[in-house]
């Protein structure tokens, strides 16, 4: 009977937020936050979306949260600290945000444990790169010599990617190119361990990337919810959420 119904029900999906100094109204507070798209392409998609703010005890709280997720979403947001993978601040690197750093890495250490199908968004996408010990360009004008990637004024750029044939993401989105909304100005640099390339910009910026192993881990250096008419990554994930809380153990 337990496993029928674990079959039956949405899969629950966690998605990390920003905490930051939020206003509305009379109030002006540190709130745990994240764009409705986020949740809504969850929805959309067939998932039910749980926000996780960062915790204060990150380990043993990613233990009892994960606990009760079928997928994870590690979401936008400000830079990773680079004191993370070995380098000297960069003067145009955001401030640090060590508790999110810490809430996201406990979250998807705890996730590939479990093997919970995880896909990486922007910063997310940066984030597992250094968790597998890779590294980051801090300003792509410097090291590309481009602004393509975040415009800025808070509008979202197109960029074309190519896809490869033959892996996960071309699965779901077609081999080739496609464009994109990018807002960024960091990338990976050298890619972490067990990681294989997906898909590259023309200037031969990484775009995307996958686990090369059984463990659903799939990271976009753009941003999906940003095209409302096009949530094929999250309905990805959703899928394999569903497999993920059919599993026995699960039951």
């Amino acid at each position: 009977m337990a496993s029928s119904d674990s079959e039956r029900r949405k899969p629950v999906i966690g998605l990390t937020t920003y905490l930051e100094q939020a206003k509305q109204g009379v109030w002006d507070v540190r709130a745990a936050f994240l764009p409705q798209v986020y949740f809504d392409s969850v929805t959309a998609s067939g998932g039910v979306a749980v926000l996780l703010p960062p915790q204060p005890d990150p380990d043993a709280a990613a233990d009892a949260v994960l606990d009760g997720l079928d997928g994870l979403i590690l979401t936008g947001g400000l830079d990773v600290q680079p004191e993370l993978y070995g380098a000297e601040r960069h003067p145009t690197t955001d401030p640090a945000r060590p508790e999110r750093d810490a809430w996201e890495l406990a979250l998807f250490r705890g996730a590939e444990e479990r093997e919970m199908p995880v896909l990486a968004i922007c910063r997310g996408l940066q984030l597992v790169n250094v968790a597998r010990g890779g590294t980051l360009h801090q300003h792509l004008p410097e090291a590309l010599g481009t602004e393509r990637y975040r415009v800025g004024g808070g509008v979202f750029a197109t960029n074309e990617v190519l896809v490869d044939d033959g892996t996960r993401l071309a699965g779901l989105v077609g081999a080739g190119p496609m464009d994109v909304h990018s807002y960024h100005h960091q990338g990976i640099d050298r890619l972490g361990e067990g990681l294989v390339v997906t898909a590259r910009a023309d200037d031969g910026l990484i775009q995307a990337f996958e686990s090369d192993g059984d463990g659903y881990v799939m990271g976009v250096q753009w941003h999906p919810e940003q095209n409302q008419e096009d949530r094929r990554l999250f309905a990805g994930l959703v899928a394999e959420a569903s497999v993920y809380a059919s599993r026995e153990v699960r039951a």
